[in-house]
């Protein structure tokens, strides 16, 4: 029997990593090796008993410490260096990466560090780390897979086109919630409007990201640092079927489509099985019922945040980063309902407005950009309310 792959899930309690524990159930090549989340301790100690899993860890310390009390079948690790110390403590194979937000870069350059493989479901990573993240995995030799409906599609189109092939690169979105709507419609819009995605289910933070169309502009980036594309060679557009994910121009004028099922388990079972297709319960698309596929150009009047994630991105150094953590700051504050819907753009254009852009020498620039616009933000987030 061939030797199975050694598998650490972090963020396994949330929508990816739940979908990865099922396709991991359904595999003989996976060996589950250990498990993290942030604060769900309940159901992280669950899943490590029913996976057999021996190591688990927290990122909140007062979760790991009740956990520690509850669950005595194996080792607790607390806080993010507890989760630095899981991945690095693994031996792991490949490292699924499903954490939320900022949090997911210290183990994303623990896991390239120790030359491991990563299936990255956390954009952050690269939308903050940018090229230090992709010059540490080239020096280690790990592989960086994408975990991502649209990028996933791409990885597979580009896959084998010699160079000077690809033309552009088009990312698909859905238009989320509000698709059509007017920025005066979007005036008084609500939380449980903004969770109410039409296609995909997903965590919260992801979800509003998707209706202020701030995922697609992490996800340029993403695919910016994936491909090494530049980025005025990446589209956007809307295609609310959610069912082409991802599409490459040619040279020569052809352009390759990527359709499918709008289900995860898809790009996590592409990632997990190093870029193979292997079954999976999915009921593939019967085109004659789909009918009709349409794509709209991307409003950028009502929906600001896909244009200042461009901004950002040409600007490079520490804007990125800045922007990722006033969205994580402006988006919590909307799911607190303590800043309305439109004021979200608001405050990371006033916080990468204040704050600009420095060079990026070292991973240290990033965490002290990260800290610094968290403060700025959180103070645009008070004075509005």
């Amino acid at each position: 029997m061939a030797t199975r792959k050694r598998l650490l899930i972090l963020g396994s309690t949330g929508s990816i990593g739940t979908q990865a524990l099922d396709v991991c159930e359904r595999s003989d090549e996976l060996e589950l090796v250990g498990l993290s989340a942030e604060r769900s301790w309940e159901g992280l100690v669950e899943q490590a008993g029913r996976h057999g899993v021996r190591r688990i860890a927290l990122a909140e310390e007062d979760a790991a410490a009740r956990a520690s009390e509850a669950w005595t079948d194996g080792q607790v690790l607390g806080g993010p260096e507890g989760l630095v110390r899981l991945v690095v403590e693994s031996e792991a194979d490949l490292v699924l990466n499903a954490l939320v937000g900022s949090a997911g870069l210290g183990p994303t350059v623990a896991a390239l560090g120790e030359g491991m493989d990563l299936a990255l479901a956390n954009k952050e990573s690269l939308v903050v780390g940018g090229e230090l993240v992709t010059a540490l995995a080239e020096a280690t030799g790990a592989q960086i897979v994408p975990v991502d409906s649209e990028h996933t599609a791409l990885h597979q189109l580009l896959a084998g086109q010699p160079p000077g092939a690809v033309e552009r690169l088009t990312i698909t979105a859905s238009g989320g919630p509000f698709r059509g709507r007017s920025r005066e419609e979007l005036q008084d819009v609500t939380v449980k409007q903004a969770l109410a995605h039409p296609t995909w289910a997903m965590g919260g933070k992801i979800t509003i990201d998707s209706a202020t169309l701030m995922n697609k502009g992490l996800e340029v980036m993403e695919a910016h640092h994936l491909f090494g594309t530049p980025y005025e060679r990446i589209d956007v557009v809307v295609h609310p079927q959610s069912l082409v994910h991802g599409l490459v121009q040619m040279a020569d004028g052809a352009m390759l489509a990527h359709l499918g099922p709008p289900d995860m388990r898809i790009a996590i079972s592409y990632a997990l099985h190093g870029g193979e297709s292997v079954g999976l319960p999915v009921v593939p698309l019967d085109l004659t019922a789909v009918g009709t596929l349409t794509f709209e150009a991307v409003d950028l009047d009502a929906f600001p945040c896909l244009r200042l994630a461009r901004e950002a991105a040409r600007e490079g150094g520490t804007a990125p980063c800045v922007l990722n953590a006033a969205n994580e700051i402006a988006v919590h504050a909307f799911l607190e309902a303590s800043l309305r819907f439109l004021e979200i753009p608001s405050v990371i254009e006033q916080t990468l407005s204040q704050l600009g852009s420095e060079p990026v020498r070292a991973f240290e620039s990033l965490y002290e950009a990260d800290r610094e616009a968290r403060r700025v933000a959180g103070e645009a987030v008070a004075a509005l309310a």
